[in-house]
């Protein structure tokens, strides 16, 4: 199967020698979302909340640019560096997955890329 490199311009660009997606035959494999703006490329501030917020927002922009979109993940892995936070990202985790979510992991993590509190990952078939 042909291997497609995914990359948008609406999601933060990668920090590191990784694509931001590849799309291979209907799957798609994200790399990890951390909370960056795409505009500024710099870290969100603010809570749990809004760090989540803008972790999925990247998330839909890569998904749509690979031809797919949340609705179509079907697996999502969440890594938080403190899981006391879990019910705030939570909260705004079920905004974005009504219905019928993802299965989903969620790991505590002693550090992630450029000091984020949280990093997400999926994997979804193509609409």
């Amino acid at each position: 199967m042909k291997r497609t490199i995914i990359k948008t311009e609406n999601a933060p660009a990668a920090v590191g020698p990784y694509s931001q997606a590849v799309r291979i035959g209907d799957l798609v494999y994200t790399a990890g979302q951390i909370p960056l703006d795409p505009a500024t490329g710099e870290m969100v501030s603010g809570a749990i909340e809004v760090q989540t917020r803008q972790v999925l927002n990247n998330m839909s922009a890569v998904l749509i640019a690979a031809g797919s979109g949340l609705d179509s993940v079907v697996k999502m892995t969440v890594f938080m560096t403190d899981l006391g936070q879990f019910a705030q990202m939570n909260a705004v985790y079920a905004e974005f997955f009504p219905g019928e979510p993802p299965a989903r992991s969620a790991v505590e993590v002693s550090a992630l890329p450029l000091g984020a509190d949280i990093e997400m990952e999926a994997v979804a078939v193509r609409d």
